[in-house]
C-alpha cells in the first residue's frame, strides 16, 4: 500500500469502507476512545470537521481498546456515546488495535509513514493523530496532548 487511500476498513454501522471514497482530500485520522483522558477533544474533533469539510479536510475516528480497556463498548454504543455528548458526525470506524501484531493494517503504515518520538513508532496513547495530505501520504504526527485547535495552521496548509 502506498497511500492512504488504497487500505479499507469496516465502518461503525459494520459495512465496509474504501478509503479511496476520500482520494484527493485532507484527511485528519485519529484513535478515539470514550472513557479517556482525552475523549474531550471529541468536540475538537467535530468542531475541526465543521469548519474545514467544505473545503476538503475529513476527519475520520477509529475507536481502540488498546489503552486502558476505555473503548469498552460495542460499535453501537460508541456510536450512540458519540452522537449524544459530542453531536459526532464525521465518519467512525469499528474498534481497531493500533500497536501490536493484530494491528490494523492502515495503522501500521501510518506508523511506517510517520514514525514517533525518539523513534519509537507505537502508538503511545488514544487521540494520536496523522494529517493525511490530498495526494495520500501522511504529512504530520500529532500526539494525545495536540489538540485539534492545534492542529489548524498545519491543516490549513494542507487544504492549500
Amino acid at each position: 500500500m502506498s497511500t492512504a487511500f488504497d487500505f479499507s476498513a469496516t465502518g461503525i454501522d459494520g459495512t465496509p469502507q474504501n478509503l479511496s471514497q476520500y482520494a484527493g482530500k485532507v484527511l485528519l485520522i485519529v484513535n478515539v476512545a470514550s472513557r479517556c483522558g482525552f475523549t474531550p477533544q471529541y468536540a475538537g474533533l467535530e468542531q475541526v470537521w465543521r469548519d474545514y469539510r467544505d473545503r476538503g479536510l475529513v476527519v475520520l475516528g477509529f475507536p481502540c481498546d488498546q489503552f486502558g480497556h476505555q473503548e469498552p463498548g460495542d460499535e453501537a454504543e460508541i456510536r450512540n456515546f458519540c452522537s449524544l455528548t459530542y453531536d459526532v458526525d464525521f465518519p467512525l470506524f469499528a474498534k481497531v488495535d493500533v500497536n501490536g501484531s493484530d494491528a490494523h493494517p492502515l495503522w501500521s503504515w501510518l506508523k511506517d509513514e510517520k514514525g514517533g518520538f525518539l523513534g519509537i513508532d507505537a502508538i503511545k496513547w488514544n487521540f494520536t493523530k496523522f494529517l493525511v495530505g490530498r495526494d495520500g501520504h501522511v504529512l504530520k504526527r500529532y500526539a494525545p496532548t495536540d489538540t485539534p485547535q492545534s492542529l489548524q495552521g498545519d491543516i490549513e496548509a494542507a487544504l492549500g
